[in-house]
């Protein structure tokens, strides 16, 4: 996989998250709230681990 697509898949994931949070907002989500919250969490390791091992350099 080069390094465009890496981008590309690590952005579509990044915009996953903001629905991931619109669902915390649910009253009716019962015991799920914890496997969102599990979601939640790593999906922003995940994001973290590629900005440390990625780092952003204005060459797009």
């Amino acid at each position: 996989m080069d390094l465009s697509t890496l981008k590309e898949r690590i952005t579509a994931v990044q915009s996953k998250r903001e629905y991931l949070l619109s669902l915390l907002e649910q009253p009716n989500l019962g015991i799920l709230r914890v496997d969102v919250n599990q979601a939640l969490e790593e999906l922003d390791e995940l994001i973290e681990e590629y900005r440390r091992t990625i780092p952003e350099t204005g060459n797009n």
